[in-house]
């Protein structure tokens, strides 16, 4: 996915992680709608510029996708699920030195103050949409 087309779905109003669980929202057998609702809540670090969404959301994609369900396999389709989730960590966390969206984004986007501070600046449109693109493709590899 595009840098250019995150940053158009963030125009349009979704968050990272939405941006994130939408994308695989046909392999993983939801709809797009269903997507951006279970992601809702996580973007912008959880609205409290905590965990980042991108990353929040890449871990929804792996339960999905690996997550255990089944009663009779629960702790093998689990070691798999764990698998997947820290490959994925081990990947992000190799470009990035935290997972926090107020370390990765330098700004409080919980803050009022923040928010404005980090679209003014162009921090925002610049960075979010580069790790989001980043995460999809950290995905796609594992």
């Amino acid at each position: 996915m595009e840098e250019k087309v995150i940053a158009g779905q963030f125009a349009k109003g979704y968050d990272c992680s939405q941006v994130v669980v939408s994308h695989y929202a046909e392999e993983t057998g939801i709809s797009e709608e269903s997507a951006n609702k279970v992601a809702a809540c996580f973007g912008g670090g959880m609205f409290q510029a905590d965990t980042c969404g991108a990353f929040t959301g890449a871990l929804m994609v792996i339960g999905l996708k690996y997550g255990h369900y089944d009663s009779e396999k629960l702790s093998e389709q689990k070691e798999v699920m764990m698998t997947k989730s820290g490959e994925f960590k081990k990947k992000f966390f190799e470009k990035y030195p935290s997972c926090s969206c107020r370390e990765l984004l330098g700004y409080d986007i919980s803050d009022p103050e923040g928010l404005k501070e980090a679209v003014e600046t162009g921090r925002m449109m610049s960075f979010c949409p580069k790790l989001v693109k980043e995460v999809i493709e950290i995905l796609d590899r594992i």
